[in-house]
């Protein structure tokens, strides 16, 4: 057992008081079961959450809306693991999905998970969403100060030289001028015409 679904399973077996349906869910081999819980009314979210993780990872799309509204739940333990199974889903609405959550201002309180999946997936969309949200962070006083590193990260890690500006910009905060610095060092030198 991989180390996400090890913490996934310890969580939600504790949200699930242990009980036989979640020993049920964990075990079954059919992925039509676990597709089941996903539109069966009053399932509980850990059963929810389960069947989704599961079939997200073994790369059954069904799962993908119960995903995306995973990650962007309250509880990042939840983001955590969506964003995990989405990333293996291989679903194309996913990069389209996390940029739209990294970008909606109304929810940037739980945009860290999206904005660390748009990294991973190195989608067409990752680039302009993260700028995006990381010129947003880079307002005075902004209280989301892991999201903008999240994103000057992600910049660094994706290499595009479309992020030099904003990332230049990143250098005059100084919880983010470190990440900035290394960000910048990632992005290729443009060559000068001759």
């Amino acid at each position: 057992m991989d180390e996400e679904l090890r913490s996934l399973t310890e969580r939600l077996r504790q949200e699930s008081r242990g009980s036989a349906a979640f020993d049920r869910l964990l075990a079954t081999q059919d992925d039509d079961e676990l597709a089941e819980v996903l539109t069966a009314p009053g399932q509980p979210l850990w059963a929810r959450e389960l069947a989704a993780f599961r079939l997200g990872r073994a790369g059954d799309r069904r799962a993908f809306e119960s995903l995306v509204l995973l990650l962007n739940h309250r509880d990042p333990p939840r983001c955590a693991s969506a964003a995990h199974a989405l990333a293996r889903l291989g679903d194309p609405r996913t990069a389209r999905a996390a940029a739209a959550l990294a970008t909606n201002e109304l929810r940037v309180a739980y945009a860290l998970h999206p904005v660390r999946l748009l990294a991973l997936l190195r989608a067409p969309e990752s680039v302009p969403a993260l700028i995006t949200t990381l010129e947003r962070r880079l307002r005075p006083h902004d209280p989301y100060r892991r999201v903008a590193l999240a994103c000057v990260e992600g910049l660094g890690t994706l290499g595009d030289p479309r992020a030099r500006r904003v990332l230049n910009e990143a250098l005059a905060h100084p919880a983010l001028a470190e990440a900035a610095v290394h960000a910048l060092a990632r992005i290729p030198q443009q060559r000068e015409a001759r």
